[in-house]
């Protein structure tokens, strides 16, 4: 299957496959927070303000984050080149900063942010798929899928330079199928939500559930690199990537945190700086 990068065109600008999914995302993610808010009958609103303090957080994180694996400094004012890792971690410390201002603590944020955020990074590996993006390495599967277009194209001479290797005399141009692991990603994050979403009401300590999110998404983002076309591979731990060195670290953290929060909490009080405030009636004494 060939495929080809999706845009809208509205006179000069362009609306990208990643840039629609990005704000699906992120949108997607907001509801569900407003969702288990409103179950907890607590303020809806700090599901925007979470939202908010994540774009900005993880676009500079990001963005940073790629602009220090590549040293290409023009990048910081270009379109394009941003790395999960960094918007993740980016995203995490707009999200705690904005908590903080509103007095609430930590790990309630990463509570309700748990399940969210498996959703968001579901819906954004979508539109790495619209933009022919972080594509895997060749296959003859059936749903293998050729990117002409791609960033880059997945032709041979693109793929030797991420680290694949092909038989010698192989004509450069040729475009090859390739595992389309964005998709991959997407399946196996819904269904990480679906399961975190399933077990809001845990039992265990606050906190918990975002522990399981760190476990299962660490684990994923960690199988699927092997299948990656990727040119990060780590020298001195191949034939491992940076990626895979940071999902261990999240692996490991998430494990530790799960055990240190999962005995039995029994009902624990809700942030006071997020109960609705009470509106005075007309005449009461």
């Amino acid at each position: 299957m060939t495929v080809y990068p999706f845009a809208i065109h509205l006179g000069p600008l362009e609306l990208t496959g990643y840039g629609l999914m990005m704000m699906v995302a992120f949108l997607m993610a907001g509801w569900a927070i407003q969702l288990d808010l409103r179950a907890r009958g607590l303020d809806e609103d700090y599901a925007a303000d979470i939202i908010i303090a994540g774009v900005i957080g993880g676009l500079i994180g990001a963005k940073l984050w790629y602009v220090f694996l590549t040293r290409d400094w023009d990048m910081l004012f270009r379109r394009g080149g941003f790395v999960w890792y960094g918007g993740f971690l980016g995203a995490t410390a707009g999200i705690l900063l904005n908590g903080w201002r509103r007095r609430v603590p930590a790990r309630f944020t990463a509570e309700i942010c748990g399940a969210p955020l498996a959703l968001g990074y579901a819906l954004g590996r979508v539109g790495c798929f619209l933009v022919n993006d972080d594509y895997g390495i060749p296959t003859n599967l059936p749903w293998a899928m050729k990117f002409p277009n791609g960033l880059p194209a997945t032709t041979v001479g693109n793929l030797q330079g991420m680290g694949v290797h092909f038989p010698a005399m192989t004509d450069p141009n040729m475009v090859v199928a390739v595992h389309p692991t964005q998709i991959y990603e997407t399946i196996a994050m819904l269904f990480v939500f679906w399961w975190l979403w399933r077990h809001r009401d845990h039992g265990h300590a606050i906190g918990w559930l975002f522990a399981n999110y760190l476990v299962f998404g660490g684990a994923e983002r960690f199988l699927v690199e092997f299948l990656r076309a990727k040119d990060d591979r780590l020298r001195w731990l191949a034939p491992f990537s940076l990626a895979q060195g940071m999902s261990v670290l999240l692996i490991l953290a998430g494990g530790f945190l799960m055990l240190k929060w999962r005995e039995p909490a029994g009902p624990q009080p809700l942030p006071e700086s997020l109960r609705p405030k009470q509106v005075p009636v007309r005449g009461s004494a």
